[in-house]
Order: structure tokens, then C-alpha cells, then sequence
């Protein structure tokens, strides 16, 4: 019969929207878990002593043989490879670290503001790891000279001498360098409240005969991060250059062939999910800019970001200087739209919004203006919603007012099936009368649910991929918005001393997400078909199972949808006379 066949395709529309969401979850997008909040360890360090198997990284093409030494013993530990070499300290508000005297490189960064796990207590997120780790990830600065040219030149090896420190917004760190040639290095770096250094480099030349000498920076990450790998969040080499966002994936850039950009603005550099390690060139004045991987013979990935200048001459008895930015911290998006406002453009785009980021960027603002409010974003999230089921209340309306027409019409329909039992034709010409004479549509219940997926889709990302929602909690038993709920029912929410397994994970927000729409599922039309109740009755139970992988706020927002819902389908049937 028609009725039954568009209730059929009503269900089948709905489940397939979720299961669909559900396998791109599962396909596109990382759960949510401690080792996806910050970047991966190191595997156990090898002895001490051992080769390293990365190569030290390359100055950019322009003329000169790769800077430093080919090989380093490995650490025992990360704290043994910083203790091993002179460093000078950063100290500020936002990061703890040090600067190796050794390269004059910045090395070692960890997140003042930012801890491994929930617990304030637990180890700030490590950024940059110095050589002499397994995996190091730093930024190096420096000069190279003409193809050919006998310049002596400063590189991994070089041993800088300081001035000020530790290195703290106002407090300023100088490092020197004289190549016992007539050219002498400085290298100013200062830092701001944040996470912006500023690497002022200036060359004396002492010389009687001018020098030519190109500028550049890099980021050097070796090994291939642990990231989640997945269509819908880009991790990897990014960059916005001359106004147009580069965004390459570590398994998508091929050994021995760097990509190249030339550009006169932009900043470029490596992304996480929640953090950013960003060159920033001066802008306004020519660079080329590369993206490069290459393997060692021990199959060791390395990947490199970096840039060149423009070639400046410094004439005998004269300097010449180059500044460059680094930017070294946590993705957050009023900090990264107020050095947008500074100069760096489109610096907002290391979050990945997305495509449809004409929602999510709207989403996260109103989010965090409601935090401004309120205080929580749980709340804010409860707000949010109450403001978008407003947005739609018309629609949600015709749709609610539809199914209660057709719960009045039910024993109508019941009348019209025992009339012709044997005649389906004329039972579905009877059913779709009744219909038409009350304006009543068997998809609209599935109206609801369907509007409410890009909205959805929405508030995940946001969940996902800002760093302001990360470890946030709510209430009660939810630590953290952006994870899944923590508890189950299998050892009754805690109180049994164990930990179910994986499968039996479903914790109480959402059983109370499948409660409320088995509730709502109540107060729409039944279907006489046998089947088909059981499929609605069964509908909840699949639910439940698979929201209770997604982060509680999603949950939460669904629950707090389905209740309002409730009320406004109540009221609306209540005003109908519908039982």
C-alpha cells in the first residue's frame, strides 16, 4: 500500500541519513581519544650512543650542501638530548622551552596552557623535540650564499654566543656568530604574550669585497606523525600563499619531489588537530616557498617547510637584514584572527572548518559568544539549539501537524484496509483520499530528523577541531564535550571496578538520547504493519548504540532536540484533539 510504502521509505530515509553519518564517522573521522588530543611520543629511545637514523635538516636549494652533521646519537630520554646541549630558556606565561646555543635553533616547546589528559596535573603538550630525540620537529634560521661561493656560513653545528634570557615577552634573547672571515651573525629572537616568536637576523660584513646571501627558515619534522589519517580533517604541510590555501598531506607529498610556491604574502608551515608550527616570511617582498620529503637509507621519513628570500648584497663595511615569524602554538581562533588583523592573512585558516564552513564558523562564534555568557559551553550548546528548533518551529510545525492529522486518521486507514482487504489498489486510492482531505504527508515525520543533519554534521566538527572545546566540560560526569561519554551501563555508570569492553561502552547521555526519542517515536502515528513497528521500535535501540562513540556534546544536543521536540509535538497534538 502506499501509506505503508512511504512510511517505509520515511524509515529507510532517516536510518540511512544516520548510518550514512555513522560510516563516514567511522571512515572520515578519528573518535576522539587521549592519544588524539596531542602529538604522539616518541616510541622507547634507542641507547645512548646509537646513529640517528634522520639526516639534519637541509638548508633550502641555493647553492649550499645540506646544513650540519649527518648523523647524532639518540638520547637516552627527550630531557637527556636538552640537557646535552647549552641551550638559553623560555619562559612566558604560554610556553616553557629552550633555545639549543648549538644551530641556534628553537627546538623544544611545550604548552603551558595545554596538558596531555583532563587532569591539570598531567604533562603539558610537547610541540617541538630537539635532535637527539627519535622524531625531532624544530625551526631553524639562517643564510645561504651563491652556488659555488667559499662562504663560511652558520648551520646545525654552529655554536652561537648569547646575550639576555631566558627568552620572555619583553626580554629579549641575542645570539652572535662570527665566521673568523669578516662576516659577523646576530640573531635577535624575541616573543609576545603568546605564541609568536619574531627572528630578527642581521649580517656584518667586515670584508673589503660585497656579499651575496639569501635568507631563509624552515620547520623540520622527522617521521610521518601519528595523525588520524582521515578525508575530513587535514593534518600535514599547510600554508596560505599569495591568497590561496595550500594544504598537503604527508602520505600525499612524494619523496625527492618538493613542491614549490612563490609568493609575496602568506605564512606556511605543519598542522595538527589542535596545533600549529607556522613561518611567517616578511610580508610584501618575494619568496619561494617549498613543501619536501625525503627518505634516508634507513627509510626514515622526513618532511620539511620552508623558504627563501629574496638574494641581499651586503657591501664591504656595511649589514643587510632579514625578520621572520614563527608562530609555535595552539590553534585558537581569536588568537589567530587578531595576527591576522596584524598582518598575516587568512592566518584563521590553519583550523580546518571545512567546507561547509559557513556553518561551522558560525556555529563555533555563536558557541563561544554563548560561553562568554554563560560560562559553559554545555550550556551554550543547549542555547544554540533551543535558538535553531526556534529557527525552524514553522517548518517543525507543518511537519508535526501533518503526523498528528495522520494519527486522527489511523483508524480511517484500518477502516479502509478491512473494507478491501484483497483490492490494494483501492485501498491505497481510500488511504490517499483520506490524505489528501486533511493535507496530510507520511514523510513528514521524517522531516525532523533530516533538517537536523547539517546541523549536526556542524556542531561535530566544531567539537572536533577547535582547540577551545577541547578537554571543556559540562556537568556531573562529563569532562570533556569534545569526548565520549565516559561511563556505561555494563558496570552500572561506575559503581562494578571494572571497565566493560568497547562494545558495551554506552554511557548514560546516550541512553537518555535513545529514552527521548523513543518517547518522541511515541507520540507519532503507528504503523499497523507489524514490521514496520518493529523497525520504529527498534530504530532508538540503533541509535543509542552508535551515538554513544560521538562526543557528548553531540549527544547532549540531540537529547535536549528530541525533548523540545516532544514538547512542541505534544503541544501541537494536544491543540489537535490527537490522542
Amino acid at each position: 500500500m502506499m501509506d505503508q510504502k512511504n512510511l517505509l521509505l520515511a524509515i529507510v530515509l532517516s536510518v540511512a541519513i544516520l548510518f550514512g553519518f555513522q560510516w563516514a564517522f567511522e571512515r572520515f573521522l578519528p573518535h576522539p581519544s587521549p592519544n588524539q588530543t596531542a602529538p604522539t611520543l616518541p616510541a622507547a629511545q634507542p641507547a645512548p650512543g646509537a646513529a640517528n637514523p634522520a639526516p639534519a635538516a637541509e638548508a633550502p636549494a641555493g647553492g649550499t650542501a645540506p646544513a650540519g652533521a649527518a648523523s647524532t646519537a639518540l638520547a637516552a630520554t627527550r630531557e637527556a638530548a636538552i640537557a646535552d646541549q647549552p641551550r638559553v630558556r623560555i619562559d612566558t606565561p604560554r610556553l616553557h622551552g629552550s633555545v639549543t646555543l648549538t644551530g641556534a635553533r628553537i627546538d623544544d616547546l611545550t604548552l603551558a596552557n595545554y596538558h596531555e589528559t583532563v587532569d591539570p596535573k598531567s604533562p603539558e603538550v610537547i610541540l617541538l623535540w630537539p635532535t637527539g630525540t627519535q622524531d625531532p620537529y624544530f625551526a631553524a634560521f639562517g643564510w645561504v650564499g651563491p652556488a659555488g661561493a667559499d662562504i663560511k656560513l652558520p648551520d646545525s653545528d654552529s655554536k652561537w654566543t648569547p646575550s639576555g634570557g631566558p627568552l620572555a615577552p619583553g626580554r629579549p634573547l641575542t645570539l652572535s656568530w662570527d665566521n673568523g672571515a669578516g662576516l659577523s651573525f646576530t640573531r635577535n629572537i624575541s616573543i609576545d604574550e603568546n605564541y609568536m616568536f619574531t627572528i630578527d637576523e642581521t649580517v656584518k660584513n667586515g670584508g673589503s669585497a660585497p656579499v651575496t646571501l639569501t635568507p631563509y627558515a624552515l620547520i623540520s619534522r622527522t617521521g610521518t606523525p601519528n595523525v588520524a589519517g582521515y578525508y575530513i580533517l587535514h593534518e600535514g604541510l599547510i600554508g596560505d600563499l599569495d591568497g590561496s590555501l595550500k594544504e598537503t598531506k604527508y602520505s600525499a607529498l612524494a619523496p625527492g619531489k618538493p613542491e614549490e610556491f612563490s609568493s609575496t604574502t602568506g605564512w606556511l608551515g605543519f598542522t595538527d588537530k589542535y596545533w600549529l608550527a607556522a613561518l611567517v616570511p616578511q610580508q610584501g617582498t618575494a619568496f619561494k616557498a617549498q613543501f619536501r620529503h625525503t627518505v634516508d637509507a634507513n627509510k626514515i621519513d622526513r618532511y620539511q617547510a620552508d623558504y627563501t628570500g629574496a638574494p641581499l648584497t651586503v657591501p664591504a663595511g656595511g649589514t643587510a637584514s632579514n625578520a621572520t615569524r614563527f608562530f609555535g602554538g595552539a590553534k585558537e581562533f581569536d588568537l589567530l584572527r587578531a595576527y591576522e588583523a596584524s598582518g598575516i592573512p587568512h592566518f584563521d585558516l590553519a583550523i580546518d572548518f571545512g567546507w561547509f564552513w559557513f556553518l561551522t564558523k558560525p556555529i563555533f562564534m555563536i558557541l563561544q559568544y554563548f560561553y562568554g555568557l554563560l560560562g559553559n559551553f554545555g550550556l551554550a550548546i543547549l542555547l544554540l539549539t533551543f535558538l535553531i528548533k526556534l529557527a525552524f518551529f514553522p517548518l517543525a510545525n507543518k511537519s508535526y501537524s501533518a503526523m498528528s492529522k495522520m494519527k486522527l486518521l489511523q483508524p480511517e486507514v484500518q477502516k479502509a484496509r478491512e473494507k478491501y482487504p484483497d483490492d490494494k489498489a483501492k485501498q491505497q486510492q481510500e488511504i490517499m483520499a483520506l490524505y489528501k482531505k486533511v493535507g496530510a504527508n507520511p514523510l513528514a515525520g521524517c522531516l525532523p530528523i533530516v533538517i537536523q543533519i547539517p546541523v549536526f554534521f556542524s556542531l561535530y566538527k566544531v567539537l572536533f577541531v577547535t582547540i577551545e572545546m577541547r578537554h571543556t566540560p559540562f556537568f556531573g560526569w562529563i569532562h570533556d564535550l569534545s569526548a565520549p561519554d565516559p561511563t556505561s551501563f555494563a558496570n552500572l555508570f561506575g559503581l562494578l571496578p571494572f571497565t566493560p569492553p568497547a562494545v558495551l561502552a554506552i554511557g548514560a547521555w546516550p541512553l537518555i538520547m535513545g529514552v527521548t526519542m523513543f518517547l518522541q517515536q511515541k507520540l507519532n502515528p503507528q504503523p499497523v504493519d507489524p514490521v514496520q513497528a518493529r523497525m520504529f521500535m527498534f530504530l532508538p535501540i540503533v541509535f543509542t548504540y552508535m551515538l554513544s562513540a560521538f562526543p557528548a556534546g553531540l549527544v547532549i544536543y540531540w537529547s535536549w532536540n528530541n525533548l523540545l521536540s516532544i514538547a512542541q509535538q505534544w503541544a501541537i497534538m494536544h491543540r489537535q484533539g490527537a490522542a
